[in-house]
């Protein structure tokens, strides 16, 4: 004989399986979204706002635990965000396009500041070197796959130059000053604070005129496990970084203050290098156009041996920003 239960004993067990369910899923994302993320922060002036966000305890008061690892370049960063020993990277666009190639593991979720002097030319005494053009047949310094070398060849195009006929050595950021010293290279192509770092401590050298080639942007690159998972904690981390660049154009004072500080270097440094950047959320178009020029100048200069380019809508993931400002995203899909 069939017996039919009770509704409210036929209910039951798949209350409790969905209640079991309910229950591992909270705690599981409660979890997940406990976890500090880490992200990987370039030594740089460009890095100002998360340096604000985190000296202001803004990060805190959003209530995203976060925990800041900071390395010499972004190319540096990206490779730790590849490498698993970071969440996010703080990087330059050419690095976001060089790595594309190779990995389609990250998105750029925000821009968070721009420039068009951040990168420079510094030429050695006694190498002649007084015009872009003059490098063609020297020995020059660069971090390669990064902004400073797509700069370096961009200047030379720029002035009918051919970056071919440079020669080229790749050089970290913290071997160029001995470089120049020991008259290894004749010029350098880095961005700041080494520059100024440079011009202080090797005698007889100096800057090329200053070029509008390249505007660099500065990006924080997420890991693509993070999208659509932890996009609340990727919108706590931008609103902390929108209030820091409140916070740097209400107060530069306190802000160079806090610069001054996280790289050791002195008021002169802050002085000069304080007008070059524009520090501000956003996903702009030009984000694409810059990254789609890259990428056809490093396959057809060779550095890059692939036929075609990346759909670089892929590298970019736009929810996060557009519930902090949604009016500073003009990204066409």
């Amino acid at each position: 004989m069939f017996f039919l239960l009770p509704p409210c004993r036929r209910l039951r067990p798949c209350l409790v399986l969905l209640l079991l369910s309910f229950f591992q899923l909270f705690f599981t994302s409660t979890s997940w979204s406990a976890e500090p993320l880490r992200i990987s922060v370039s030594k740089t002036p460009l890095s100002l706002p998360v340096y604000v966000a985190d000296s202001m305890g803004y990060f805190s008061s959003e209530g995203l635990p976060i925990k800041i690892s900071e390395v010499i370049g972004g190319h540096r960063t990206l490779h730790e965000l590849l490498a698993g020993n970071a969440d996010l990277a703080t990087s330059s666009d050419a690095v976001v396009m060089f790595n594309s190639f190779e990995c389609s593991d990250y998105a750029v979720i925000a821009t968070f500041v721009t420039s068009a002097d951040d990168i420079k030319i510094i030429t050695r005494s006694g190498t002649g070197i007084t015009h872009p053009l003059h490098l063609q047949g020297k020995h020059v310094g660069t971090v390669t796959g990064a902004a400073s070398h797509y700069y370096l060849d961009m200047l030379l195009l720029l002035h009918g130059g051919d970056p071919r006929s440079v020669q080229l050595h790749n050089l970290q950021p913290e071997a160029m000053a001995n470089a120049l010293k020991h008259k290894q290279v004749d010029a350098v192509a880095i961005w700041e604070p080494y520059p100024f770092t440079i011009l202080k401590s090797v005698p007889g050298t100096r800057t090329l005129p200053k070029s509008s080639v390249y505007r660099l942007t500065f990006n924080l690159v997420a890991h693509k496990r993070l999208l659509g998972v932890r996009d609340n904690d990727l919108v706590k981390l931008l609103r902390a970084l929108d209030r820091a660049e409140q916070f740097i154009k209400l107060k530069p004072a306190h802000a160079m203050s806090i610069l001054r500080n996280r790289l050791q270097l002195d008021q002169s440094f802050i002085y000069w290098i304080w007008p070059r950047y524009n520090y501000r959320l956003s996903l702009d178009q030009s984000l694409l156009t810059t990254l789609e020029g890259e990428s056809r100048w490093a396959r057809q200069e060779g550095y890059i041996k692939k036929e075609l380019s990346p759909n670089y809508l892929d590298f970019v993931y736009t929810g996060p920003l557009n519930r902090v400002r949604p009016e500073s995203i003009s990204i066409v899909r």
